[in-house]
């Protein structure tokens, strides 16, 4: 199957670059798909799964916010935030939906209220982009309760990550 050049990038770093046969883009219009000689194409990211067919098999990215740029070069996704599918943890998504939740309960004014709802309406949409890939829900099939790895709340209210844990000394 033809190849094509694919980079994924955020903010923090560059996630990939290389040849890729497809890649499955949750744009705000609609998911798409890319092969190789696809006509140009510019697209917002809506928050959702971004998957990467290869050679050695399909590789599932989340990603929040952001432009897919299809050219003559191949496709460039700038995304705000982006982890791969396996580093995040099912029970810190659920805490985070549900802080989201009570965020909005508890909004004193109308610009509080509306930064909580879209806030919940990403991590919904990011939950059930999860669900229809087809995530499992045992967390322990995707952190091991032993590998020192908690799961944190970026400030922004970002994607929940695993971080390393370091117990304190």
């Amino acid at each position: 199957m033809a190849t094509f050049q694919f980079e994924l990038v955020s903010p923090e770093k560059l996630l990939f670059s290389g040849e890729v046969t497809q890649v499955d883009v949750p744009g705000e219009e609609g998911e798409f798909g890319v092969f190789a000689g696809h006509a140009p194409y510019i697209a917002t990211l809506k928050p959702g799964v971004l998957t990467v067919y290869r050679d050695s098999g399909p590789v599932r990215v989340v990603v929040r916010g952001g432009f897919a740029e299809v050219g003559p070069n191949g496709l460039t996704v700038l995304a705000e935030q982006a982890a791969l599918v396996d580093e995040l943890d099912p029970n810190a998504l659920a805490a985070a939906v549900r802080d989201a939740e009570e965020d909005l309960a508890d909004a004193k004014d109308d610009a509080a209220r509306d930064k909580a709802r879209e806030r919940l309406e990403q991590l919904q949409t990011l939950r059930a982009a999860l669900t229809r890939s087809r995530w499992t829900k045992a967390p322990a099939d995707v952190v091991p309760a032993a590998s020192g790895v908690r799961i944190t709340r970026s400030p922004s209210g970002g994607i929940p990550r695993p971080r390393a844990h370091k117990p304190a000394a």
